[in-house]
């Protein structure tokens, strides 16, 4: 059936992913190039984000070296739904999102190496704010974000060790508006920015799998991103507004000024992972990813009162899994999941750190004949802070995924 179905799936889903814009709330999505979004799996994401475990039917998004373990070709996909909280000590407001998170397919090429394509949001933007003073009012939106379109591929070296390579292909746009109206003014101002990023990142990895006794499992993985160049087209407009007989704003004198294209580097990264656990039975681990975002800079216009600085991660988590062969009990072949993470962002707005974290478990449904699987996520974090008048963001994702598995390329004996 995945035969049947994947190609189908997977051109109907990279339309509707390819045409989400601002797939978060953030404010804090104004800076960069947005919101970096999770880039792997919902059965990743339970365990918090932690991508040092993998096994031969999920795919594993986070490194690709784990593409050598694969044996069966596996369609996945995942969305989400998203509630926030946003407050500043004054004011609170809630709202919800609800987006496609990922699409890929993978499939052995023998027995000792995989391959992997498919689409992942790599940054969002997505915000409206408002500051009335009583003699102006500002209001500033963005929207859009990064995509991602990858090919990735993994080898057994030897046995336990495992390479691999991925090359993304970055392509979107974020568009920034600010608007300003002064209370005894017949005319208000209204500004347009527009980047359109394009441009190839690369991502090497490897993982060492070995066991330690009859049981227990060392694995332990590294991941490193290099620092490449990406190129930022620039537009910006600047106009007169005012207000037509229905209440709606209408731009007047429209003028395009003139803004240099740039180049700016995607920061490099490098994550280190280990973790012990029984094979197809229990799995724990930690991950701790440090990146140097100190290099990177805003798009084409300055921003003020902030900076960025290096970044980190660290994430826990692993599962549990009764019995995964058992045929008298259906819960007990069910994957039991949960983690923590926690992260500095890098972004420092008025001398304060913009941290993250996040709680999250998660089952793993097993359905259908063969090894495929359904699987629900449930994450509750915070983002940000109320400190020096910034927002403290709350939020609370669902996630579901499906994996399907089956076995290509092998001729059926009987019919």
């Amino acid at each position: 059936m995945i035969k049947k179905i994947s190609i189908a799936v997977m051109l109907v889903i990279a339309g509707i992913a390819y045409g989400q814009e601002g797939s978060t709330a953030s404010p804090y999505s104004f800076y960069g190039i947005g919101t970096q979004q999770f880039r792997g799996t919902y059965e990743n994401r339970a365990m918090g984000g932690m991508g040092v475990y993998s096994d031969s039917l999920h795919l594993n998004l986070l490194n690709p070296a784990q593409l050598g373990r694969l044996r069966f070709v596996t369609f996945t996909v995942g969305g989400s739904h998203t509630e926030e909280t946003l407050k500043d000590g004054i004011n609170e407001d809630k709202t919800s999102i609800t987006s496609i998170d990922y699409l890929a397919l993978s499939f052995p090429v023998s027995k000792k190496a995989g391959v992997s394509f498919g689409l992942v949001p790599f940054t969002s933007v997505g915000y409206d704010l408002n500051d009335d003073d009583g003699v102006s009012t500002n209001t500033f939106s963005g929207r859009g974000g990064v995509n991602r379109v990858f090919l990735s591929g993994g080898y057994e070296l030897i046995k336990g060790l495992y390479v691999g390579a991925t090359v993304n292909y970055n392509f979107g746009n974020i568009q920034n508006e600010t608007l300003r109206i002064l209370e005894e003014a017949e005319l208000g101002t209204r500004e347009r920015n527009r980047s359109d990023i394009l441009g190839f990142t690369f991502e090497l990895g490897a993982q060492y799998d070995h066991m330690i006794t009859d049981k227990l499992e060392l694995r332990s993985s590294v991941k490193y991103v290099p620092t490449t160049e990406v190129r930022s087209e620039n537009e910006r407009q600047v106009s007169s507004v005012v207000s037509n007989n229905l209440g709606l704003l209408q731009d007047l004198d429209i003028i395009d000024v003139p803004v240099g294209d740039s180049n700016f580097d995607f920061p490099s990264s490098i994550t280190l992972g280990a973790g012990l656990g029984e094979p197809d039975k229990w799995f724990v681990g930690a991950e701790y990813t440090s990146q140097k975002n100190s290099t990177f800079t805003n798009r084409g216009f300055a921003i003020e009162n902030a900076r960025f600085e290096d970044a980190s991660q660290i994430r826990l988590g692993g599962f549990y899994i009764p019995k995964y062969n058992s045929v008298s009990s259906y819960f007990e072949r069910v994957t039991y999941r949960a983690g923590f993470r926690y992260e500095e962002s890098g972004i420092v707005i008025g001398n304060e750190d913009i941290n993250e974290f996040g709680i999250s478990f998660g089952v793993g449904l097993p359905a259908g004949r063969r090894l495929s699987n359904i699987n629900f996520t449930f994450e509750y974090g915070q983002r940000g802070t109320t400190n020096s008048g910034l927002v403290q963001e709350d939020f609370l994702n669902i996630g579901i995924s499906l994996s399907l598995n089956d076995i290509w390329f092998i001729q059926s004996k009987f019919n």
